[in-house]
C-alpha cells in the first residue's frame, strides 16, 4: 500500500481524538505507548517458514531485530504495575537497509471494527473521575455475570473504564477485547507476556499461493503476570528486562496462525477458532539494551503496513487507517527515520 492512499484528514483525527484525551499533552513523543525501551536482537526463522512465505526475513538466514516495548498508557508517568495493555514493536531489518515491521500487543483481539467504530468509541470512552462503588455493587456486578470495576490505583483519580464498559454494552462486538483489557494484568517481565498482531496479513508462499494469517509472539520463558493482590510497582520492567539480558538471552517464538474459509479477515474483534494450524516461523533472540535509547526505540518509526515482499496487508479497514495515523505521529514527533519498499 502507497501512503498517497491514505485519507490525511481522517488519519489526523485519528491521532487527534487520541491526544484530546491524554491526561496532558507529550509534545514530540507517542500519544499512546509513550513510555517503551529499544531492544537489539536477532531473528532466525525455522526450516518451515520459507515454504509459506517468501519474504526475506523467512529465508532461514539471521536478521537483525530492533524491537520496541512499551506500556500502552499515553503520558509521561510510568505504570509499570497497572493493569495495562502493553506494546511489542518489531523492526526486522532487510539486507537493502529497509524494513518489515510487525507490531504487536498482550491484546488478543481489538474493540472496534472499523475508524467509524473507533471515533465514537473516543467519545465514549474518555477519561472521567472514579465513581464510588459499594462492594454491594460488585456482587452485584458479579451475580449479572459482568466485570467488576477495579478499585483506582493509588493517585489515581481518573478513568477510562466506565466509559470503554459503557460502550461495550452498546456493541456486542467490542465485549471481547474490553473485557481482556479489564482483566489484563500488570507482567513480571516484557519477556513474560505473549503479544498479537491483532490484524489479518495475505502471505505469499514459493509457489504463488496467498494464504490468510494472523501472527503472534510467544515468550519461550512462559507467560506469569505480577499478583493483583499487590501493591502496583513503578519503574521496574526495564530494569528487569536489562538484568534478565545481562545473565541470558531472552526468546520469543513468532507463531503464524492460518485462517480458513469464513474465517474473519477484515474484522480484528473478532477471534478465529482455536481449531486453526499454527506453523512456528522462527525464533527472536533478545541480547541488549542499548544506552542509546533514542536511536535504539524512541526514533525508529514503525508502521503495520511497512511490510517486505511476500506479505500484504488484508481488506482490514483498521490496519488501513493505522498506516496514515502512525505517519501522522511520526510528522508530529519530527519525523523519525522512515523508508518506504
Amino acid at each position: 500500500m502507497e501512503k498517497d492512499m491514505v485519507d490525511a484528514p481522517v488519519a489526523k483525527r485519528l491521532v487527534q481524538v487520541i491526544i484530546d484525551n491524554l491526561p496532558e499533552p507529550v509534545p514530540g513523543r507517542r500519544p499512546v505507548h509513550t513510555i517503551g525501551m529499544g531492544v537489539k536482537g536477532k531473528f532466525v526463522a525455522s526450516d518451515v517458514a520459507r515454504t509459506y512465505c517468501i519474504a526475506e526475513h523467512f529465508n532461514g538466514q539471521p536478521v537483525d531485530v530492533s524491537v520496541r516495548f512499551s506500556n500502552g498508557l499515553g503520558g509521561l508517568e510510568q505504570h509499570d504495575g497497572w493493569s495495562d495493555v502493553r506494546g511489542m514493536a518489531t523492526r526486522f531489518h532487510l539486507s537493502d537497509g529497509r524494513g518489515s515491521d510487525l507490531i504487536a500487543t498482550t491484546l488478543g483481539e481489538f474493540f472496534v471494527r472499523n475508524v467509524e467504530d473507533f471515533f465514537e468509541f473516543s467519545e465514549v470512552a474518555k477519561l472521567e473521575p472514579y465513581p464510588r462503588r459499594s462492594p454491594w455493587r460488585k456482587i452485584l456486578d458479579i451475580l449479572q455475570l459482568k466485570v467488576p470495576a477495579r478499585n483506582p490505583y493509588p493517585n489515581e483519580t481518573r478513568s477510562v473504564d466506565a466509559g470503554a464498559l459503557r460502550y461495550a454494552n452498546r456493541h456486542r462486538f467490542a465485549q471481547l477485547g474490553v473485557f481482556q483489557v479489564g482483566l489484563i494484568g500488570a507482567p513480571v517481565s516484557y519477556a513474560r507476556a505473549s503479544y498479537h498482531a491483532v490484524h489479518t496479513f495475505m502471505v505469499t508462499a514459493p509457489d504463488g499461493v496467498r494464504r490468510p494469517v494472523r501472527f503472534s509472539w510467544q515468550p519461550v520463558a512462559g507467560v506469569r503476570n505480577t499478583k493483583l493482590t499487590e501493591v502496583p510497582r513503578d519503574k521496574y520492567l526495564r530494569e528487569e528486562l536489562e538484568d534478565r539480558l545481562r545473565r541470558w538471552p531472552a526468546r520469543f517464538m513468532l507463531m503464524m496462525t492460518i485462517g480458513e474459509a469464513g474465517d474473519a479477515l477484515d474484522d480484528p474483534t473478532k477471534p478465529w477458532p482455536a481449531t486453526r494450524i499454527r506453523v512456528v516461523m522462527g525464533t527472536l533472540t533478545l541480547t541488549e539494551v542499548p544506552e542509546d535509547q533514542e536511536a535504539a526505540g524512541e526514533r525508529i518509526s514503525f508502521n503495520p503496513c511497512r511490510l517486505a515482499p511476500g506479505i500484504e496487508v488484508s481488506g482490514d479497514p483498521i490496519l488501513e487507517a493505522r498506516l496514515g495515523a502512525y505517519e501522522v505521529s511520526r510528522e508530529m514527533r519530527g519525523g523519525c527515520p522512515f523508508r518506504w519498499s
